[in-house]
């Protein structure tokens, strides 16, 4: 496949690849949801295609399923239960005991309530007996079931981890939290944050990690009672599935770690314990002499084992009844928490959409342990921008060389290469590798190269279309190839609206300039300022030299066209001001643009001879919308309107009457306005003060009050110094008063040039 620079800019093979390898490349770099999502369900594929592995026998899980909910009642369980367990665990030798549950709120199934009421009624009817006030409160202590567990965690052998939860949002929650609770809640947890951070940069800012509003901690009681605790809390996928796990999340101005990792730090006797921060983001945790990697922002990728139950599953009823062999969690790490359906803590994971959100974490303490990780190194983006290059030009250079058949097998090989190089990679060296988005390529480079084949006549029709569109407004042509009986001579009269936009002092630069690069300005200015015309569906007439002419209203028919016409000019003006600051950098000069609209009844059509014409407008209010433009010299704006387009736009756009002028080569006079902004806009409080004065001092101009004149615009000037209609008026008031108009004076200035 021969390729130039020149053939990229038509349609042919080279450039059909090109242009689609180069999609791709955007869309992956971007980010495009619907092809992510399906990049997700690949990667679950390959779980499923890798089959179970076998977990390590560090941990084991004691649940609450269904057969402990028929046993011990339904759930929540009175917490002496819990502390039962813990005391049973802690016996047999367990090395950590983690709670997947929360335990936020007091007992409700405490006698301690009954008992409390008990002894208030006793006090109330004055019954004063010291045994009845023993009993009470050695009943007290009795039945206090957050109290039994507090003193169970407190008294165990094994480090008891307790779980909390952030509230990621404010705007999540219905109701306000104070930052007194907040505070109090962090004071909690406290105990478990990230001794050390290590930054790359310490100045570093913004920090790239998880930021959450608030902990919702579980009771003062326990927090006493130990100083180990983690978050469970997790995040799923766009689509509901659970792939990372959040290992550092930051509440306030300290680092909290997740659960699972929590368990393995109290597993390890408590070792060195750091985050590490590189430029880019985290870089992972360092944890004793192993090292965690994670994403830029402290997650980890969960290298699930296989399905549900694929650790050890034992039912709290068997351990609390003592169906369980002794040394079972012998120097284990045992979490607690619920596999039961009724207990709403069940997940959509690869392996299966409803996954015990216990066992995920036992998954992440299995790879922490066993340093078993998925990754998605760095260098995977670069290879997976190659392989998106690679697969599209193998497919783009090969096809037009092959049959339909050959070419089909090949870019089905192709596809099915890169699918099996993915697994393979994901298989024996667990690295992520993009799937989607190099088949892409290759998909979207064979349509694009067979639909060429086929549709030869189709491309030629789209290339004359694409060269014809540089003369004339896409709009026209469209029009034209619905009816190519529009292509005649002659025309119609409208109501339009036209619009005339000039460089101020653009020629002068050519002394500083070479032609070459006055070109180049010249095009990109054009090219800006065409973009807003076509954005309001305006119609280009034509560039003559810095000068740019549209038509609003034709040849499709607008009722708006005064609007929109307006509407292009502010956006032109608005593109302008971004063209000139980013001409400043490049060492270009700061252009200044003068633009008139003005709407009336005008000729347009396709004007011209048998042997050239083009579409356009001719009128006396053609040539009155080029004076307005001229105007602005005079009058120091940047854009004026007649009071034809005014009074079809003064609802719709901040309108200043300026003045009553005679242009030249018209005996009808012309009230101009500037058009200044969207009515919806909020101008400055100078602004329109200044606008005010200068409305008073055009009325007393017309009176011929000079001096009262020459006040109000001086008032303006002062709000608003740059205002080139108050100096404008304000000098032609002076002049004026040396020299009176004529006694029949009208109001009108009469200008003696065009400007």
């Amino acid at each position: 496949m021969k390729f130039s620079f020149k053939s990229f800019f038509s349609i042919n093979p080279a450039s059909l690849t090109i242009c689609s390898v180069l999609l791709v490349v955007i869309l992956f770099w971007v980010g495009t949801p619907i092809l992510d999502l399906i990049e997700l369900k690949t990667y679950d594929l390959r779980f499923l295609s890798r089959g179970r592995l076998q977990p390590t026998n560090a941990v084991v899980m004691a649940v609450i399923d269904e057969k402990s909910l028929d046993t011990e009642g339904r759930w929540p369980w009175p917490r002496t239960k819990l502390a039962t367990l813990v005391d049973i665990l802690s016996k047999d030798g367990a090395k950590v005991i983690a709670f997947d549950i929360g335990f936020l709120e007091p007992d409700e199934n405490s006698e301690l309530g009954f008992i409390n009421k008990f002894g208030k009624e006793i006090h109330n009817l004055d019954i004063r007996n010291d045994k009845l006030a023993d009993f009470i409160t050695a009943s007290r202590k009795n039945a206090d079931n957050d109290l039994a567990l507090a003193k169970a965690i407190k008294n165990s052998s094994a480090t008891v981890v307790l779980g909390y939860f952030f509230h990621m949002r404010e705007a999540d929650l219905e109701y306000q939290i104070d930052q007194k609770e907040i505070d109090r809640q962090l004071h909690r947890i406290s105990p478990s944050k990230y001794p050390f951070i290590i930054y790359e940069d310490p100045d570093m800012q913004p920090l790239p990690f998880i930021k959450a509003y608030a902990p919702e901690s579980n009771l003062e009681i326990f927090s006493q009672a130990t100083d180990a605790s983690g978050f469970f809390s997790v995040a799923a996928d766009p689509d509901g599935v659970v792939r990372w796990m959040p290992l550092i999340i930051q509440c306030g101005e300290d680092l909290f770690p997740a659960l699972a990792l929590s368990c393995v730090y109290n597993y390890f006797d408590r070792p060195q314990l750091m985050v590490r921060v590189a430029s880019y983001g985290v870089e992972g945790i360092q944890i004793g002499g192993g090292f965690i990697p994670t994403d830029e922002s402290g997650q980890i990728l969960i290298n699930y084992l296989g399905p549900p139950k694929t650790f050890h599953h034992i039912s709290i009823s068997d351990i609390l009844h003592g169906k369980v062999a002794r040394g079972t969690f012998q120097d284990k790490i045992v979490l607690v928490g619920a596999t039961a359906m009724g207990t709403h803590d069940l997940r959509a994971t690869p392996f299966s959409p409803l996954y015990p959100g216990i066992e995920i974490h036992a998954t992440v303490i299995d790879n922490i342990l066993t340093q078993d990780f998925l990754t998605k190194p760095k260098w995977s983006r670069i290879y997976d921008l190659l392989a998106i290059i690679l697969l599209g030009a193998i497919t783009g250079i090969a096809l037009p060389r092959l049959g339909a058949l050959k070419g089909l097998l090949l870019a089905t090989g192709l596809f099915f290469l890169h699918i099996f190089i993915a697994r393979w990679l994901f298989v024996h060296t667990n690295v992520w590798l993009n799937v989607v988005y190099p088949l892409l390529a290759v998909a979207i480079t064979y349509t694009a190269l067979t639909v060429y084949h086929y549709m030869t006549e189709e491309r030629e029709r789209k290339k004359i279309k694409g060269a014809f569109r540089h003369y004339v407004a896409p709009i026209v042509i469209d029009e034209m190839l619905k009816e190519p009986g529009r292509l005649k001579l002659g025309g119609e009269e409208k109501i339009l609206t036209v619009l005339f936009c000039d460089l101020q002092g653009f020629t002068g630069y050519s002394e500083r300039f070479t032609p070459h690069e006055m070109i180049a300005m010249l095009s990109d200015y054009f090219e800006k300022m065409t973009e807003q015309v076509f954005a309001y569906q305006g119609t280009l007439k034509e560039y003559v030299g810095d000068e740019m002419m549209a038509i609003f209203g034709a040849p499709l028919e607008q009722t708006d066209h005064a609007q929109r016409a307006c509407s292009a000019a502010l956006a032109m003006r608005d593109r302008l001001n971004k063209l000139r600051a980013e001409w400043a950098s490049m060492g270009r000069p700061p252009l200044r643009a003068r633009t008139g609209v003005n709407s009336g009844p005008m000729l347009v059509g396709n004007l011209g001879s048998q042997y050239r014409f083009a579409y356009g407008a001719l009128g006396d209010h053609v040539n009155l919308g080029s004076r307005l433009e001229g105007l602005n010299k005079a009058y120091g704006t940047e854009i004026l309107i007649g009071e034809n387009t005014a009074q079809l736009v003064e609802d719709s756009f901040f309108l200043r009457e300026v003045d009553q002028v005679r242009v030249k080569g018209r005996v009808q006079p012309v009230q101009i306005y500037e058009l200044v902004g969207n009515s919806g806009d909020s101008l400055p409080k100078e602004m329109k003060q200044a606008f005010s004065h200068f409305a008073a001092g055009l009325e007393a101009y017309r009176q011929q009050h000079w001096q009262e004149a020459i006040e109000l615009f001086t008032q303006c000037l002062t709000l608003l110094p740059e205002d080139g209609p108050a100096r404008t008026m304000a000098e032609r008031c002076q002049i004026y008063q040396q020299t009176p108009p004529p006694t029949d004076w009208d109001g009108v200035f009469t200008m003696t040039t065009k400007e």
